[in-house]
């Protein structure tokens, strides 16, 4: 393992959960960059919160993190003031769950909690795709559903769930997320027609000043971004699958 020196406002620690893996690395946050390689365990197929509570201090226990370091976690739902208030991917007893005080009394750890499109969105506003840009910035990604993050002169606006948009009678992620596009086998160019539509609605609600897409996807960017016409520049995102675990721990830093 590597030997990682931990300091407020210089190094940090993040997790992020996911329903197939839970990891976490200590992070640069003056570079934006992980300080070392992501260790990795599997989510338990209990995903209860208890399960889930001895998976963080495996990682946590791996990296030798002292108490001391800030820690940010980030999870597949919507949080407030470190609860958890839905739960799609994990076990429905996650909700109403304070992850903060759970993973206080397992690991000793503070931890601040945040949903995994904000913990990602903050990152590349800060680091990433949209360093430098004023204003509002929305940060969109494309999977399974579609995540989403909001941020206005570099704050956070947690917990938007823009995915789940009534446009047209449809929930918008079951029509516009990139899995839709894989299982209905639609074109690029047959799925930029939806998210054409999904654009216009969220573009006309928020009039953002520039929109990152990230999720898997986005290193097909090329394929889908130029069929989009929207008032505000598209970028794809910079920091790709670690941007869940840098933003949390600089959110963690900014907090403790």
């Amino acid at each position: 393992m590597t030997q990682v020196t931990y300091e407020r406002g210089q190094v940090g620690f993040g997790i992020d959960i996911g329903g197939s893996g839970i990891k976490g690395a200590p992070a640069d946050i003056r570079a934006g960059e992980l300080a070392a390689k992501r260790f990795r365990v599997p989510t338990p197929a209990e995903s209860t919160p208890e399960a889930v509570a001895d998976c963080l201090a495996q990682v946590l226990d791996h990296f030798e993190v002292p108490q001391q370091t800030a820690v940010g976690i980030t999870f597949p739902g919507i949080i407030q003031h470190g609860v958890v208030l839905s739960s799609a991917n994990l076990h429905k007893s996650w909700i109403g769950t304070d992850l903060a005080d759970l993973v206080r009394r397992t690991t000793g750890h503070h931890a601040t909690i945040v949903n995994d499109a904000d913990a990602a969105g903050y990152a590349e506003v800060r680091y990433g795709a949209a360093r430098g840009q004023d204003g509002v910035v929305l940060v969109l990604t494309l999977g399974t559903g579609i995540g989403s993050a909001l941020i206005n002169d570099g704050r956070l606006v947690p917990n938007t769930e823009l995915g789940h948009l009534e446009i047209d009678g449809y929930d918008a992620e079951t029509r516009a997320a990139s899995s839709v596009k894989d299982r209905e086998g639609l074109s690029y160019e047959e799925w930029a027609v939806r998210l054409q539509r999904y654009f216009e609605v969220v573009e006309y609600l928020f009039s953002p000043d520039l929109f990152v897409v990230g999720g898997g996807v986005s290193k097909d960017h090329e394929k889908f971004i130029p069929l989009l016409k929207t008032r505000a520049p598209i970028v794809p995102a910079a920091l790709r699958n670690q941007a869940g675990i840098i933003g949390a721990a600089a959110l963690a830093d900014r907090d403790f």
